[in-house]
């Protein structure tokens, strides 16, 4: 993880970003049993700054042609999805950055009784990165996979319920040179939650979380373990008002004796509350410890996401949105300060076509030399569907 991108950030920015369709109603096509859906977004945006530097800004036209195929399958008890997104970037005033992404994913649910049931996911992507760079104006090649298993055992309407999880991931790079290759890993994760009725629209909840980071390079000095503990609630009053909150502690112990082990207090809260079928506001927040990057043991990030989608008409809809994220690099003299905002104005021109106007400003302020930058996006989507 490069975390002058701010990945764990992105993560939930994406949830109400400009370019993800709110009231696209695409049509599925049957073919032998399975429905076959395809759906193409297409976008046209001017960005400042894209590959998010503080001096030597570059700035272009960005054309994004993003096809979407799924094939799903379900009867009373199954479900499985597969989808291919293959997706082209074109820098217009610099082609050196354009490129194209592949993303492949398959879910599935097996409901074996009202007791049992089973959710596995694994997904494949290869893709480029523009900011943060490891070599100043060259993109970052990146491949990942992962595979996660989920099994709960308990009723849904039961006093008591219990969630074990596995999974397991890969980051590569296909730089030139081998560089970024020190940051090449792979990540397995166990997870157990056991969930307690304590009324007829809350549970409690106790959770164990065990990751084990394994770095490629045999001399790599952030191998480690991380164990949390996370004690906290979950509800759902009617359709208005829904939330999960997780409150724990977390420990990081490295495997090289040299570097200090870690202790941070960790939570992740999700609220979201509808006063009117039409209109959602919605906050999430995360703090938690991030793998190491630019010389840093690891990175504390706390980060949180005001959101507001209001139907204005049936077929006008604003997105608004303000994210905050700090990350403080253990190990160095550094913290970095990250403000995103978002707006987007979506018309539902067809059944088939939705159409977005959106703008984003992104800002970075950092006490590291040459690590802060200010960035505006301005977009206009198209998605269509059958």
């Amino acid at each position: 993880m490069t975390l002058k991108t701010h990945g764990p950030f992105a993560l939930i920015v994406i949830s109400l970003y400009p370019g993800a369709a709110w009231s696209l109603d695409p049509q599925a096509i049957n073919i032998y049993g399975f429905d076959f859906t395809p759906t193409l977004l297409f976008s046209e945006s001017y960005d400042d700054n894209f590959r998010e530097l503080d001096r030597g800004r570059q700035s272009s036209m960005v054309t994004k042609v993003a096809p979407s195929f799924e094939l799903k399958a379900e009867d009373r008890n199954s479900a499985t999805r597969l989808i291919w997104q293959p997706t082209r970037y074109i820098y217009h005033d610099h082609p050196d950055a354009s490129n194209t992404a592949q993303r492949v994913r398959l879910d599935s649910i097996m409901e074996f009784t009202d007791r049992h049931r089973l959710k596995l996911e694994g997904e494949a992507r290869k893709y480029e990165r523009t900011t943060s760079t490891a070599v100043d104006g060259i993109n970052d090649k990146i491949r990942t996979n992962r595979v996660n298993g989920l099994y709960t055992y308990g009723a849904r309407s039961a006093a008591n319920q219990i969630d074990l999880g596995a999974s397991y991931a890969q980051l590569r790079y296909d730089n030139s040179d081998g560089i970024n290759k020190d940051k090449e890993r792979n990540t397995t994760g166990l997870t157990t939650t056991w969930y307690h009725r304590i009324g007829s629209n809350t549970r409690g909840l106790l959770e164990y979380d065990h990751t084990v980071f394994d770095y490629l390079l045999s001399d790599s000095r952030l191998n480690s373990t991380s164990n949390a503990v996370l004690a906290g609630a979950e509800w759902d009053f009617t359709a208005r008002t829904t939330g999960k909150v997780r409150l724990g502690y977390e420990r990081k112990n490295f495997d090289d004796s040299s570097v200090k082990d870690l202790s941070n207090p960790t939570w992740q809260v999700d609220l979201r509350w509808k006063p009117r079928t039409y209109s959602t506001f919605s906050f999430v927040a995360r703090q938690a410890l991030a793998e190491g990057d630019d010389g840093a043991d690891a990175v504390k990030t706390s980060s949180a996401l005001f959101g507001w989608r209001h139907g204005w008409t049936e077929r006008i809809t604003t997105v608004a949105e303000a994210g905050l994220a700090r990350y403080e690099y253990e190990g160095q003299n550094r913290t970095d300060n990250l403000r995103d905002y978002n707006f987007a104005v979506e018309y539902q021109m067809r059944r088939w076509l939705d159409i977005e106007l959106g703008y984003r400003h992104r800002n970075d302020n950092s006490d590291a030399d040459n690590h802060s930058f200010e960035r505006n996006i301005f977009l206009l989507s198209f998605n269509v569907s059958l």
